[in-house]
């Protein structure tokens, strides 16, 4: 029998977790759409949208010139990603570590498949995963993403951890059943906010979240 404390697999929120990419997105959105739609929007305006992808927050706005948008879009988001061409502190040492021990890892992302491949890119970060899953223009569906990737790895979801930087993230984690770790190294993150979801832990630095996979390890 497997030890119940094994952990096999980490899956990782991209946005506001991997990279401070939530400037990117704003910035994007904003340039874009206001070609567009002949308004300014705000960061609040946007984030109110969020759990579709940008396909679908596109569609949503601006309707019959949508495909216009986005790709009007994705070239203000690779350019903005100037501000952003590293991941957070500490992450490539977090994803080095995991392959020392073995895990698995992945990232599920309510962002489009082209934003996504963008970011990564950018950061550096494109051969670290053995999976990603992106969003849908429909709507949030990281239950579903995160269902996907435990199929593809063939493994137990109370083997896996998912972690991210929302409520929402821990929310989809506890419905799947792996185990949920709040990212709050962010600026753009609460850390109450995460801790109100009763994750298995909240993490202020991504320095605390090295120590909790390497103290998980020894157990």
């Amino acid at each position: 029998m497997e030890p119940a404390n094994q952990l096999k697999g980490i899956i990782f929120d991209l946005d506001g977790t991997l990279g401070n990419t939530l400037p990117v997105v704003f910035a994007a959105f904003q340039r874009a759409l206001e070609k567009f739609s002949s308004r300014q929007y705000t960061n609040e305006e946007i984030a109110a949208y969020f759990g579709a992808s940008e396909e679908g927050i596109i569609q949503q706005i601006v309707r019959s010139q949508w495909q216009d948008c986005l790709q009007s879009y994705l070239y203000e988001y690779e350019k903005a990603h100037a501000i952003c061409d590293r991941p957070f502190p500490g992450i490539e040492a977090a994803l080095n570590l995991c392959k020392q021990q073995n895990i698995a890892l992945a990232v599920v992302t309510g962002k489009g498949l082209y934003s996504t491949a963008i970011s990564l890119r950018c950061m550096g970060l494109v051969d670290c995963f053995d999976i990603v899953e992106t969003g849908s223009a429909d709507g949030a569906i990281k239950p579903l993403s995160i269902r996907n990737v435990l199929t593809r790895w063939n493994i137990s979801p109370q083997y896996v951890a998912y972690v991210g930087d929302a409520p929402y993230d821990m929310q989809a984690a506890k419905e799947v059943g792996v185990m949920p770790l709040g990212a709050a190294w962010a600026e753009t993150a609460s850390f109450e906010l995460l801790d109100e979801m009763s994750p298995v832990a909240t993490f202020r630095s991504v320095e605390n979240f090295i120590d909790w996979i390497r103290s998980y390890c020894e157990r």
